[in-house]
């Protein structure tokens, strides 16, 4: 006796993917987009709060050890550590917001594409029958903002995709519809 057949037809979304997200994927300028059939769905604007927060107290923590270790001890070679790790988050600051614009998913008929990046753009599309594992994380201040990071596991280690910023709900309400389409396309291999 052989499985059903099952039809891959469009992906039911749940409509929690889209409360609390940005309005409008940001999209890179110039030719050479992929036209895909399906809405693109984006992340919540708290995870950048909540990456402004985290990126914050680590500048407090290196500025503080910088004063400790250059004042205290007269070490003045420390600023040029703390200098450079002071200037790269503050760049990272300030790209974050569109950063965070860029990065979108979308559920097909046989995968879901996630994409991220303005100017290194990638593009990666898992299809629902080869998905290990889904799951969710999130850290301290994450739960604190009402963020998570949902990550998806396949035997290939470079197709793994990683979405963070989502809601809780969001993510809860996308991992149950990947773990039950997922069911279906291996049901069907």
């Amino acid at each position: 006796m052989s499985a059903p057949a099952v039809a891959a037809g469009p992906i039911a979304t749940p409509p929690v993917l889209d409360e609390g997200t940005y309005d409008k994927l940001r999209e890179p300028r110039g030719a050479g987009r992929i036209d895909l059939d399906g809405k693109w769905h984006q992340i919540s604007p708290r995870y950048v709060v909540s990456q402004f927060l985290q990126n914050g107290i680590l500048l407090a923590v290196v500025i503080a050890v910088a004063l400790i270790v250059g004042l205290a001890f007269r070490q003045s070679w420390v600023w040029i550590p703390a200098g450079f790790v002071i200037l790269i988050t503050l760049i990272t600051l300030v790209i974050l917001p569109r950063q965070a614009r860029a990065i979108g998913f979308m559920l097909r008929a046989d995968d879901i594409v996630f994409r991220k990046g303005i100017l290194w753009q990638r593009i990666i599309a898992v299809p629902y029958g080869r998905m290990q594992l889904v799951d969710i994380t999130h850290g301290p201040l994450d739960r604190a903002f009402g963020v998570s990071q949902l990550k998806m596991v396949t035997a290939a280690a470079t197709t793994g995709v990683q979405i963070p910023g989502l809601t809780q709900a969001a993510a809860e309400a996308l991992r149950d519809t990947l773990i039950d389409v997922a069911e279906t396309r291996r049901t069907g291999l």
